[in-house]
């Protein structure tokens, strides 16, 4: 399946709209938050409308930009995987929204405990007893691989290409970071670090901040498996509009 990767559009629409032959080539999209300017967030509304109406597909996460309570938008379009589990075509996906505590001067900045706390519904189902049952997880326990899990998390994870700033500090998380280790997902996409859209890996999981949106960044993800075949990323590109 062919997965657009796109976060940070920070209300610019045209971008989303220029989008529009590689969205319908899609089969589906990952957004990983920021639909809001920078200090207006009545930009946020109008964004997710374009996008929740681009595509039938979408999985997204609030930024740290938009308000709060701006996931009560989100539910509404039944595009949010925040503190939740979604299932697609055999893959698992879950998110956390927000970026981490800075200066205060974005609405939706949390703390590290909280950013983790997101994927709580992950952790729980690890333990998994019965990993044959329909929409059920893999037991992770023995360190195995679980293989079909997709995480969107706004706040890239700490000390990867993902999560530099122009001073060359790294301020990812991380409790997000451990987080990955342990439970070892597919593909974990994040964004928020817009001079830092890259491609990295923490042991096999691959993962990949598309850049912003609102300055013509995105990336392509190409995945293949289901069934009894493991899921596995054909290909990943960062391109441009």
């Amino acid at each position: 399946m062919r997965i657009l990767i796109i976060s940070d559009g920070h209300g610019a629409k045209d971008p989303l709209d220029r989008l529009g032959p590689v969205m319908k080539d899609a089969d589906a999209v990952l957004f990983g938050g920021d639909f809001a300017e920078v200090g207006k967030p009545e930009t946020g509304k109008p964004f997710l409308e374009r996008l929740a109406h681009a595509h039938d597909r979408v999985f997204a996460v609030t930024g740290n930009a938009d308000d709060p309570l701006f996931r009560d938008s989100l539910d509404e379009y039944d595009i949010s995987i925040e503190g939740s589990l979604s299932y697609y075509c055999g893959l698992v996906l879950s998110g956390s929204g927000g970026g981490s505590k800075f200066d205060g001067t974005t609405p939706n900045e949390r703390t590290d405990e909280e950013l983790v706390r997101d994927l709580h519904l992950v952790a729980e189902c690890a333990g998994d007893e019965n990993p044959e049952e329909e929409n059920s997880v893999k037991d992770v326990s023995s360190g195995e691989l679980w293989n079909n899990l997709i995480l969107v998390i706004h706040n890239p994870p700490k000390d990867t290409k993902l999560d530099v700033i122009t001073n060359g500090a790294h301020v990812g998380s991380p409790l997000i970071r451990d987080f990955i280790e342990k439970y070892k997902p597919l593909l974990a996409v994040s964004g928020h670090i817009h001079e830092s859209a890259a491609i990295d890996k923490i042991g096999g999981t691959t993962l990949i901040n598309p850049g912003a949106l609102f300055e013509g960044k995105y990336a392509i993800a190409e995945i293949s498996g289901g069934g009894k075949k493991p899921f596995v990323i054909d290909s990943i590109a960062l391109e441009s509009l």
